[in-house]
């Protein structure tokens, strides 16, 4: 299970999180959204241990990361597996390379293992036989594919997708979400999705939070977040608000 409580973050004097309370069961799936720079991101950051919350708890299966320390907090960070709104892939490593990367980094496993894997992974994502190409030669849609390789290969609990389409086409965004349904059937993992797109968003997810100025503003249903009390929820989800106010 996942939980923040009270959790309140502040970069230079401005509060980004205030006060965001929510709880993701394991294996659920799980949406957030709101406009940009509302602090989405750094929920994400928060809730595996990227960065520290100024105040409250974050309680990843009991452990507060909040309070651990630096070595618990790794090990802990071990558990998730997590795709950067950038793809954040190393250019100067070849396809497989930067699929590779955390097993290579988290050790113990014998190379022609991790080949293997990397390969294997590359095939699920439909980039079979890329594996030589370096970032430079793919196309947008491609590397966003390696980036997802990248974040479940070693088979994590916990995988964070941030903005998983973002700047796709809406037949690459479906195809995106079609990979990202067959992972998540695959592995059970619990999966806590950001994204901008919001309809491609309310349609994979069976639970949707929204934050607007660093505050939760819905946390419920994905089906009825268009029709939510909140008026500004209403207003975003209906594409009435595209940034903050």
């Amino acid at each position: 299970m996942l939980r923040l409580g009270e959790v309140t973050k502040t970069f230079r004097g401005e509060e980004i999180l205030s006060g965001i309370d929510l709880t993701v069961a394991r294996g659920e799936t799980f949406g957030l959204c709101g406009p940009a720079a509302s602090g989405k991101s750094v929920i994400l950051k928060v809730l595996c241990g990227l960065l520290r919350p100024d105040r409250g708890a974050v309680v990843v299966d009991g452990e507060d990361l909040a309070t651990v320390g630096e070595d618990r907090l790794m090990a802990v960070r071990a558990r998730f597996g997590m795709l950067f709104q950038n793809n954040a892939l190393f250019d100067f490593m070849t396809v497989g390379e930067n699929v590779a990367f955390p097993l290579v980094r988290r050790g113990g496993v014998e190379p022609a293992e991790v080949e293997r894997r990397a390969l294997a992974r590359l095939r699920a994502v439909g980039l079979g036989g890329s594996q030589d190409k370096f970032p430079s030669e793919l196309s947008g849609g491609m590397r966003k594919r390696v980036g997802i390789a990248r974040a479940v290969i070693a088979r994590p609990d916990i995988v964070i997708y941030d903005e998983p389409t973002a700047g796709l086409d809406p037949v690459t965004t479906s195809k995106v979400y079609d990979l990202l349904r067959r992972e998540r059937d695959e592995t059970g993992a619990t999966v806590v999705v950001v994204s901008s797109d919001v309809d491609a968003l309310l349609r994979f997810v069976p639970r949707v939070a929204m934050i607007y100025r660093g505050k939760l503003r819905y946390d419920g249903p994905a089906g009825a977040a268009a029709d939510a009390p909140d008026e500004v929820v209403r207003q975003f989800i209906r594409g009435d608000i595209e940034g903050p106010l």
